[in-house]
């Protein structure tokens, strides 16, 4: 469902404020409010007598294009209000008064929508009838829509136009001619294939919230639109597929020369490309990124491509969108001089806050050598014990305790959302599981010591965030103070011997954390359970002890742990996670010895 949430619930003043906070980030940029223009600061151009690089459009779309304004990219942006287009007399002062006098001509680079297209058309006519030198290049890169569909008004512009820019901003920056500067910007187009995907539509601030309602039955759970437009406008198709199926539909698109109604630009096998993964502005970095390692192995894998650059971030945006943009440029020859091919004027450097590709050119030509990666098994210098226990009952205690611990990861995931982040249960069946598998796989040692050894190593491994530690920490302890009761001779381990360790790593855990009963922790289930089983050496009585511990924490005032940050009743609702999700392993436990 697209988020009818926002922070301005008046457009224009979200434009105004979002264009004035470029100035602020890049101290070299002005702003004229009245046209909604972003411009470089006379003072910070050291060659006037270059070609100025102007771009524009709806807002929305940022960090394009008001932040690409810099040196080595734009000379100035002309902004319309959201998604539409701005008016010919915006276009008509950018030209006229917000470029530098002695500027030898304009390029003017345009997306491929029919407002923008003729706003920006009438202010260039009406540059050129007063004698300035202004080429357009309008860019299409979108194949979401075909020929067939697209008919006389081509393709749309997406992502691709932040290559476009950034290449002719800095060729102007090199002090190249008007010409040549729309001749490669024409050249990039002429190589540039894109196509967007998005979970849903973007709702615009000020609008209904009626349409964030009709976008929720339009494309229902699960499904993804292939070809979205960065306005809203609808795809191709609607399918429900995983990543790497969605990857492959867009590749396809892109590249599949069989598909005469896309196949705008013939990349073949071996080609030098370059690939940019553009986020519509609501797609998490951790989903992008993981998005750009099916994109890269797949063109490897599928089409024999390795691109020379790869780029990855909000270059132009749709809103909040919850979609992403692939687009891949295929490097044509420039015919121009050493230092002007379309990899290196991509490379070359630009202060422009839009502009997020950091890694330098030098450290993408470096050969790097391959590297062993391979983990190699920590080799313990635990020596074996003679503390036993018996290996088939011990691996059925522990199953059956890991089996009611991930039965009730729901249950813990939904108390945990309630007084903290919601990862509370997703965490302690991780790490069950991989307890299981270990079972399941391996045999389980005779050895006590060499036993908690491994399942300690296995909660460090599959465990995170602060339970994942204490519970590795007490494990650690706890195979320490066992060792403390090895001897000479073969020894069964007792429950006493057990709750004697199980004390001694409590104290341990205290060096670590400050938790103590009643500050609503899984401590509030572990001490209780430590304490019985020393005093009783009765596993059940002991597991009886932590379920009421944890039932207690139920109305008990946080102290420590994300619930003091959370505030609100929560706990007063339900009982602490970690304590509850403890105390069903534990009963799991009792109930199987």
């Amino acid at each position: 469902m697209a988020s009818a949430k926002h922070y301005f619930d008046d457009p224009t003043a979200a434009v105004l404020s979002g264009l004035r906070g470029v100035t602020l980030i890049n101290p070299s940029l002005l702003l004229d409010e009245k046209n909604k223009i972003v411009y470089r600061h006379p003072s910070s151009i050291a060659s006037p007598k270059n070609v100025s690089v102007i771009c524009g459009g709806g807002s929305g779309h940022e960090p394009g294009f008001s932040a690409f304004v810099g040196q080595g990219a734009l000379t100035a942006c002309v902004a319309g209000t959201i998604f539409a287009s701005p008016g010919a007399q915006q276009v008509r002062a950018c030209l006229s008064q917000r470029l530098p006098p002695e500027t030898e001509g304009v390029v003017v680079v345009v997306t491929n929508y029919t407002g923008d297209v003729l706003n920006f058309g009438m202010g260039i006519e009406k540059a050129r009838a007063m004698g300035k030198k202004v080429e357009m290049v309008v860019v299409g890169d979108d194949v979401g829509v075909g020929r067939a569909k697209g008919g006389k008004v081509g393709r749309r512009g997406l992502s691709g136009t932040a290559l476009v820019v950034k290449i002719c901003g800095a060729l102007a920056e090199a002090g190249a001619s008007v010409d040549d500067c729309a001749k490669v910007g024409r050249l990039v187009v002429d190589n540039l294939v894109s196509v967007g995907a998005s979970l849903s539509r973007v709702h615009v601030p000020g609008r209904s919230l009626e349409e964030a309602k009709d976008e929720e039955e339009r494309l229902g759970p699960g499904l993804v639109e292939i070809g979205m437009g960065i306005h809203n406008e609808p795809g191709c198709e609607k399918v429900k597929t995983d990543l790497p199926g969605l990857i492959k539909i867009m590749l396809a698109q892109l590249l599949d020369q069989n598909d005469k109604d896309r196949a705008y630009v013939k990349i073949a096998k071996g080609d030098d490309t370059v690939l940019l993964v553009n986020n519509f502005g609501g797609t998490s970095n951790l989903e992008l990124s993981g998005a750009v390692t099916e994109i890269v192995s797949q063109l490897d894998r599928d089409y024999g491509l390795h691109p020379k650059r790869v780029l990855s971030g909000t270059f132009f945006g749709s809103l909040n969108g919850p979609g992403f943009i692939i687009s891949v440029l295929r490097l044509a020859e420039t015919g121009l001089d050493t230092g002007k091919s379309i990899l290196e004027l991509l490379d070359a450097p630009a202060e422009a806050t839009g502009w997020s590709a950091s890694v330098k050119a030098e450290t993408w030509k470096r050969k790097y050598e391959q590297v062993d990666a391979t983990d190699e098994e920590e080799k313990n210098d635990i020596r074996s014990s003679n503390l036993k226990v018996d290996p088939s009952k011990l691996r059925s205690s522990l199953q059956s305790a890991l089996d009611k611990l991930i039965s009730c990861e729901a249950e813990v995931s939904r108390y945990d959302s309630i007084v903290g982040d919601g990862d509370c249960g997703v965490g302690l069946k991780r790490g069950a599981e991989g307890i299981k598998q270990y079972l399941e796989e391996e045999d389980t040692p005779a050895d006590a010591l060499s036993f908690l050894t491994k399942i300690a190593g296995i909660v460090e491994a599959t465990m995170d965030g602060t339970s994942g530690a204490l519970y590795a920490i007490f494990l650690n302890a706890l195979a320490a103070n066992v060792r403390k009761q090895d001897s000479e001779n073969t020894t069964d381990v007792t429950p006493w011997m057990w709750a004697q360790a199980l004390s001694e790593s409590l104290k341990a855990l205290g060096v670590y954390t400050p938790a103590q009963p009643g500050d609503r922790t899984l401590m509030d289930a572990l001490v209780p359970f430590v304490e019985t089983l020393k005093a009783t050496g009765n596993t059940k009585q002991a597991a009886e002890a932590a379920k009421r511990g944890a039932e207690n924490t139920k109305g008990m005032t946080p102290s420590l742990g994300r619930s003091v940050y959370v505030g609100g009743k929560g706990h007063t609702e339900v009982p602490d996670p970690g304590a509850y999700g403890l105390s069903q392993f534990l009963t799991g436990l009792a109930e199987a010895l």
